[in-house]
């Protein structure tokens, strides 16, 4: 069961989501090296991780943090719009019905087989959450070899922008649509599954 956490707060009294945090700078501090900030020496938080943040859980049957994305509100500021609006063509996609996926993050600890079933879960519950939530796109900044694995997955996504270099990697601006067909074109490249969602604040 996918959990679910709304805002940066509610995340930090959960230990799956503290283990999310964990997770991140694992993956992107450590293994990708980026320049981003680390508190504690432990946990990968930045300026974005705020109240308007929600957070997306797969835990593992003990109850470990396997994969997890983060979505912003795009009339907020949020990663493509504040830092990286050169992406774009024109000016970045905001309204209340689209969000911004970040930081997808897939633990280092399995392997290959599970890490490819847990990541077309957490894309799933993306989809899922969009759907539930009134939400018609997600935007996203991606490094170009993700930005086409993430164009593999048959749903309807686009550049909103070239490629440009920055610090070595070479950055795509996209826009991903979500609509009832949605679960369909997943399903036809094998990776649509289907997912609960639990709101961390419902069970409490």
């Amino acid at each position: 069961m996918m959990q679910i956490a709304h805002g940066f707060s509610s995340a930090m009294t959960d230990g799956l989501f503290r283990a999310m945090f964990e997770a991140r700078k694992s993956v992107f501090v450590d293994l990708l090296r980026w320049d981003v900030r680390v508190v504690n020496e432990r946990y990968e938080i930045d300026q974005f991780d705020n109240e308007h943040a929600v957070y997306l859980v797969i835990p593992g049957p003990q109850g470990e943090h396997l994969a997890s994305a983060r979505l912003l509100p795009t009339q907020r500021e949020h990663i493509l719009g504040t830092i990286f609006p050169g992406l774009c063509v024109e000016k970045p996609p905001q309204a209340t019905d689209i969000l911004e996926i970040t930081r997808f993050c897939l633990s280092r600890q399995m392997r290959a087989q599970q890490r490819m079933e847990v990541r077309n879960q957490l894309v799933s519950a993306l989809v899922e959450y969009a759907l539930g939530n009134g939400i018609r796109s997600f935007t996203g900044v991606a490094e170009w070899p993700w930005f086409q694995q993430i164009l593999s997955f048959g749903w309807t996504c686009r550049p909103l922008g070239l490629p440009s270099s920055d610090n070595g990697r070479n950055l795509v601006a996209l826009q991903i649509d979500i609509d009832r067909g949605t679960r369909e074109l997943l399903r036809a490249n094998g990776v649509f599954r289907q997912v609960g969602l639990s709101d961390l604040a419902a069970a409490a």
